[in-house]
């Protein structure tokens, strides 16, 4: 029960530095996972591979791309092979601002993966996989019994 406390004390800290971080430069971390998403999304950007990626909500994706309209950062395109559905592209005042945040994010996170090092943040990245593969494979056995 130790260990478990201990992780969800980590879990915590670590969603709070990027809430804190987000609050800083004037966003909420919702906010900037989807400029982020946007930036990094390329030509094919949608809501729906925003909210896959992210697990957030269409609703919250769509109320951060409404400001980011707002104020003239974002547009929408729609797709040529589903009229339905519209691609999200940053307009150049966008592209510049969210060069500004997206590049001092990713500094700061780099940073700390430089102090970490290399070797080590591989291996949280693998024990953190293996956790969440196992958490729900877990769940998925406490499902399968409910439903015996």
């Amino acid at each position: 029960m130790e260990q478990l406390n201990q992780y969800y004390d980590a879990w915590l800290v670590y969603n709070n530095v990027y809430e804190e971080w987000a609050k800083a430069h004037g966003l909420s971390v919702n906010s900037l996972l989807v400029l982020c998403a946007i930036y990094d999304g390329g030509e094919n950007c949608t809501q729906k591979k925003i909210s896959q990626r992210w697990l957030i909500p269409k609703q919250t994706i769509n109320m951060a791309f409404k400001n980011f309209e707002r104020k003239g950062f974002v547009e929408l395109f729609p797709l040529p092979e589903d009229k339905r559905n519209k691609v999200i592209r940053l307009t150049k005042a966008g592209k510049e601002y969210a060069d500004t945040i997206v590049t001092e994010l990713r500094k700061v996170e780099l940073s700390a993966i430089e102090e970490i090092g290399v070797e080590r943040m591989r291996q949280l990245n693998e024990n953190m996989a293996l956790f969440a593969k196992l958490f729900e494979k877990a769940g998925s056995k406490k499902d399968n019994e409910a439903n015996s």
